[in-house]
């Protein structure tokens, strides 16, 4: 089972940081290429243990549609998604927010498998992992955007810190 861990250093509260990445209507503004949208449970807000998202995207320009599932919440430093249904045969996908000294260390941790056995390990290899390292390490730069900016508020009118 393929892993990918990213560490992404952030200048913000761990709490900005946390919101950013459990929020699904900044994740749907900041996977334009991919054309992320939720389309059934939770669609809006941010995600809290045990919800579900059925997300809609294109990937290899194939539409795909994918579950997951909260299955871990601790604010603000941890919570976990995992597949219920999609493309791939499993996932689980830890996020790590850890505050240092005036910074936040926010880390991905994704375990992934693909179907199709023999051809599913090549693909991983050859093209999946990379492929997934570079839409993670993309959106994390986003989020570090707008945790490092006051841009964050635009999706946060109403929430206090």
């Amino acid at each position: 089972m393929p892993k990918i861990e990213i560490e992404t250093k952030i200048n913000a509260s761990r709490e900005v940081c946390f919101n950013l990445a459990s929020s699904i209507d900044f994740h749907q503004v900041t996977s334009v290429k991919t054309k992320e949208k939720a389309i059934a449970g939770k669609t809006s807000g941010f995600i809290k243990l045990n919800d579900e998202v059925n997300w809609e995207a294109v990937h290899f320009c194939v539409k795909q549609k994918l579950c997951s599932r909260i299955t871990e919440y601790s604010f603000p430093n941890h919570f976990r998604d995992v597949q219920v249904f999609g493309a791939f045969k499993a996932f689980k996908h830890d996020h790590y927010f850890k505050q240092m000294d005036g910074y936040v260390i926010m880390t991905d941790v994704f375990d992934f498998e693909s179907p199709l056995g023999i051809i599913g390990k090549l693909f991983n290899h050859l093209v999946l992992t990379k492929y997934m390292t570079s839409f993670l390490t993309e959106r994390n730069q986003m989020i570090k955007k707008y945790a490092e900016s006051e841009m964050w508020r635009n999706f946060f009118l109403f929430f206090k810190f």
